[in-house]
């Protein structure tokens, strides 16, 4: 009897005993939650516009810190992107008539430079936190959501858009809740290419971080302490040894964010394929499996099942997702009448109110010459695409249809994207000193630096969401390579090529910004392009410019989207689906 007793409380305690996978999981939420206390400590720092400094020591020991304020603004500013991006995407992809001032806003929002945003954003966040350096840090990371945001917005909108068409009708037939068709169905179907877009868009976030630590605007420079900032600094102050300590603890947060990060996402978001056989070799990542083999994540999802199904049953007031696919066509041109003459009225008002403001302060004149300006980058921004694409889409496809060759790129990839490449701006300056080449045609280089990165990234996570079994079915039926490439590769990678093409041109125009205008030593090199003009105007605070400048800029990006890339959608959605 005594023996019988003892099985129950045995097998209790083989329930709650503690194994090594919870004794690392707990420990490295304890250190997680360490330092967030010790970091957000330094948030609330007193703030005085005439006395903060410009630059910050230059002290190695500091690093560390420095560094892992970085990694929250990153995280933070990543956070934010993930929220706008789901809500900004859903309402485009499922409203026709939202989608016709969504997607064009969504244009300007990406090709407005971070400059842009800081010019004018910067001294609203002073006034908002006055007396507190966390203004300052809600201006940085406001830069860094810019830096993130379009991207990922881009893809869940093309995600949302191409989603099969079966499983649209499932969710019909079923009776889905909005709320319900959302995590059931919209996010699934877009999980894989969010998360290499957040990647990609957390990259290229790392790009403009010395811009959005080392603020200047209007000729005053506010540096936040971490590793952009200390980039900055180290170049302000000639010191290499400086500049070389920042890039390398960059790589460490590359490298360190890809193994704690991102790789157990991309392992974690297999199971989103719609494919009906299981791919040879899947991505494998350590700290899933620890994750896995813990207890605690389980544990934390049974305390939330409450909450959960309290919300689900919360959203059911919201309505079906089962939107009827025939509407009146009388009802339907009257709505889009209405919608189209309330847009036009607002649009009216605004461009009047533009030009109105730029005609009081430096004149409309400055436009022709702003446009002359734009056309030269544009040009620039299509030899990027055109070289990227050629270049970057074999060797994407290449890697993302292996699953050991994208396990082994994707660290490598993500560090050359995430790389700041404006840190070695002054390198390749000098060698186009030694060459004599003039930075209007170097500058397509250095502009290419930090866009190319879109269309390869892109591109790999389309390949590596082909289904297994057209890749077996092309196998049994010994098609040629070239067949191959023809009938199944290309057309399977063309939707996510697109968004790697307008985010690569996004993300070139953006770059201009640092790419035509360089300082290296004594040298000032000015590129002639749109970009050198918004620095520039940033630069000595001239607002009017500045506005003139993204204007110009935003023209340019919104009528090659609307001609270029969003016919390139229609043709994606139509032809290329999977």
């Amino acid at each position: 009897m005594d023996n019988l007793r003892q099985y129950p409380a045995r097998g209790m305690l083989r329930r709650v005993a503690i194994g090594p996978a919870d004794l690392v999981v707990a420990a490295g939420l304890v250190a997680l939650l360490y330092g967030l206390v010790r970091v957000g400590s330094g948030l609330h720092a007193p703030f005085n516009p005439a006395t903060y400094p410009g630059r910050i020591p230059l002290d190695p020991a500091d690093l560390p810190y420095d560094a892992a304020r970085s990694m929250l603004r990153m995280f933070i500013g990543l956070g934010v992107s993930v929220v706008f991006s789901l809500a900004y995407a859903t309402a485009a992809a499922r409203s026709r008539r939202a989608a016709k001032v969504l997607l064009p806003v969504l244009d300007i929002l990406q090709s407005v430079p971070v400059l842009g945003f800081l010019s004018v954003t910067v001294t609203g966040f002073i006034a908002l936190f006055p007396h507190s350096v966390l203004g300052l840090e809600a201006a940085s990371i406001f830069a860094i959501f810019t830096a993130m945001a379009w991207n990922m917005t881009f893809a869940l909108y093309q995600g949302f858009i191409t989603q099969p068409r079966d499983l649209d009708e499932a969710a019909r037939v079923m009776r889905l809740t909005r709320w319900e068709r959302f995590w059931s169905l919209d996010v699934p179907s877009a999980a894989i290419p969010l998360i290499w877009n957040g990647m990609m868009s957390f990259g290229g976030a790392w790009f403009f971080l010395s811009a959005s630590e080392a603020i200047s605007v209007a000729g005053h420079t506010y540096a936040l302490p971490g590793v952009g900032s200390y980039a900055a600094s180290a170049l302000a102050a000639g010191d290499l040894a400086g500049v070389g300590e920042a890039i390398g603890v960059m790589v460490l947060l590359v490298v360190g964010t890809n193994v704690v990060f991102w790789r157990p996402l991309v392992a974690w978001s297999e199971r989103f394929r719609t494919e009906t056989s299981s791919p040879a070799e899947a991505p494998r990542s350590a700290v899933l499996g620890l994750l896995r083999r813990s207890r605690l994540p389980t544990a934390a999802s049974r305390s939330l099942q409450p909450a959960r199904e309290a919300l689900d049953r919360a959203t059911r007031v919201v309505g079906l997702a089962d939107r009827p696919l025939q509407v009146d066509p009388v009802r339907r041109r009257a709505g889009d009448a209405v919608f189209a003459a309330a847009v036009g009225a607002a649009c009216g008002y605004g461009a009047y109110s533009a030009l109105r403001y730029v005609q009081d302060t430096i004149g409309l004149g400055a436009f022709p010459h702003a446009f002359a300006l734009g056309a030269l980058t544009l040009g620039r921004v299509a030899i990027i695409v055109a070289a990227s694409s050629l270049v970057w889409v074999p060797i994407g496809v290449a890697i993302g249809l292996n699953p050991r060759a994208t396990r082994l790129a994707q660290p490598v990839v993500q560090i050359a994207a995430s790389f700041p490449a404006n840190l070695v701006y002054p390198a390749v300056v000098a060698l186009f000193l030694v060459l004599h080449l003039s930075l209007n045609w170097g500058g397509i280089l250095l502009m290419a630096l930090g866009s190319q990165w879109y269309v390869l990234f892109n591109v790999i996570a389309g390949a590596s969401a082909v289904p297994s079994d057209l890749r077996e079915a092309v196998s049994a039926f010994r098609l040629p390579r070239r067949e191959r490439w023809r009938a199944l590769y290309l057309p399977a990678v063309v939707p996510a090529y697109v968004t790697g093409g307008i985010t690569a041109a996004g993300g070139a125009w953006n770059a201009s910004i640092v790419a035509e205008v360089v300082d290296y030593g004594h040298h000032h090199l000015v590129a002639a392009g749109i970009g050198a003009y918004i620095t520039q105007a940033t630069a000595r605070g001239d607002f009017p410019a500045v506005f003139v400048g993204v204007v110009v800029m935003s023209v340019y990006v919104v009528a090659t989207n609307r001609l270029v890339w969003r016919r390139a959608y229609r043709v994606a959605e139509g032809r290329f689906s999977l």
